[in-house]
């Protein structure tokens, strides 16, 4: 009787936030959005849960892992999607915004780990970088190349002239926009690990953290990096077509595409599974999806659908998404977030 009101409660909040009369079951299927490194992960799954159960294939949108998080956070109700995917945790910001639309309680799935790779058409040499080379070759503002504790504005033109073991070739790097998750853990990963290298800006990380950040964090403008949407088969259809550009995405794009692409090596280690899955490869980060706990029991087959994502056949070490390139979890990390999902625990952040 508890669960029955519970679910009536729900589907009043959907009609009074719609701001019109909607049936419980005006929406017969899943509606997921968010991040496009999460996305073909998140398809597969989708694709399982179709054929294997009574439910209707989720529909998935990919939006990026910030443009996902706004929809998701816009409010419950039917015309709000149910779960987001995110190439990275949720952000305070975000949160807030979700309560104070009256999204409440958020389930937070971690599903693994991925590697964001710099990578190349197979029609050229496989590119050897470190993380201060890829700073010194997107950042907007630079140290100044004559010496000295000042920024000027990004002089570098090659890869050679960022660093002369490097070829002569133009620097041109298609990657994700603002909005996208891979975009936020390429800056805070790849280039503020590179910018670190550089004392005087180390140091601005204690005397003005606003300053830091936006040297660290913001990409030059100036045409050398090209953003190139949320699509990346695009960008794998654009670096073997461009054999001097370089691109930026996740792993798994990479592992799907290794007959024409190959992915550069980053202070010394090529993106493979085993280098991410142990760390040594040093630009990775977890994956999420985040779920609308008021949207359960009322759009049809969400907690079913967790549990396939959730499954050992799904995200386990012999999983069909390890095939698909997403690093599993540890045994521990997995079981912790089976249980929470099972009790759809909501997250809290202060």
């Amino acid at each position: 009787m508890f669960r029955k009101s519970v679910i009536i409660a729900t589907a009043l909040i959907f009609m009074v936030s719609a701001g019109s009369v909607y049936a419980a079951s005006a929406r017969d299927y899943i509606s997921i959005v968010g991040s496009s490194t999460v996305y073909p992960f998140a398809t597969v799954v989708a694709e399982q849960f179709g054929k294997t159960s009574n439910f209707k294939t989720p529909k998935i949108e990919s939006t990026g892992s910030g443009g996902g998080l706004k929809l998701f956070c816009a409010g419950v109700g039917v015309e709000h999607p149910d779960i987001t995917n995110a190439s990275r945790a949720i952000k305070k910001s975000e949160y807030d915004k979700c309560q104070k639309n009256g999204v409440k309680e958020i389930v937070e799935v971690k599903i693994g780990y991925d590697g964001i790779v710099v990578a190349n058409s197979k029609k050229s040499a496989p590119m050897k970088l470190t993380r201060k080379d890829l700073f010194l070759a997107l950042a907007k503002d630079v140290p100044n190349p004559k010496g000295g504790e000042t920024l000027v504005p990004n002089p570098y033109k090659t890869w050679k002239d960022v660093n002369p073991s490097l070829p002569n070739v133009k620097i041109e790097v298609l990657g994700p926009p603002p909005t996208s998750g891979t975009r936020d853990a390429f800056v805070e990963l790849a280039m503020e690990g590179g910018a670190k290298k550089f004392d005087f800006i180390k140091a601005m990380k204690k005397a003005d953290k606003k300053k830091y950040k936006a040297v660290c964090h913001t990409i030059r403008e100036d045409g050398a990096y090209v953003e190139a949407g949320e699509n990346d088969n695009l960008i794998v259809q654009k670096l073997d077509a461009n054999p001097n550009a370089l691109g930026i995405f996740g792993f798994s794009f990479l592992d799907q595409n290794t007959d024409i692409i190959q992915g550069s090596y980053v202070d010394g280690v090529q993106p493979t599974f085993d280098a991410i899955a142990d760390g040594k490869y040093p630009v990775s980060r977890p994956l999420f999806f985040y779920v609308k706990k008021a949207h359960v029991g009322v759009i049809p087959g969400i907690q079913e659908y967790l549990n396939e994502f959730t499954s050992e056949k799904a995200w386990g070490p012999d999983g069909y998404l390890a095939e698909k390139g997403m690093i599993p979890m540890p045994d521990k990390e997995r079981a912790q977030f089976q249980s929470d999902v099972k009790a759809l625990k909501p997250l809290t952040m202060k």
